[in-house]
């Protein structure tokens, strides 16, 4: 099975990391039992259709599937010993 990312099926529509940010805040405050749920993300992200909204949104439950049952590997992050960010 292919590995589904966002870069392969958004490439015609990019999305901002402000457009993400709003986009995550939106799923938050429309749940499913919301009318309109699509339309309404849609508008806060802003120019976004409600078709490429519900489009990343399939796009991200696959990719959440995909890390929960353990088909993409955790990063090997390197200990530096220091809890510095720099």
């Amino acid at each position: 099975m292919a590995s589904i990312s966002l870069g392969s099926r958004s490439s015609s529509s990019s999305w901002t990391p402000k457009q993400n940010k709003l986009f995550e805040k939106a799923l938050a405050l429309y749940d499913k039992d919301t009318p309109d749920r699509w339309h309404n993300i849609a508008k806060a992200v802003g120019g976004k259709s409600a078709e490429e909204v519900k489009i990343h949104y399939d796009i991200l439950i696959e990719d959440l599937r995909q890390i929960e049952s353990g088909h993409v590997p955790l990063p090997n992050y390197n200990s530096t010993g220091s809890n510095s960010l720099c």
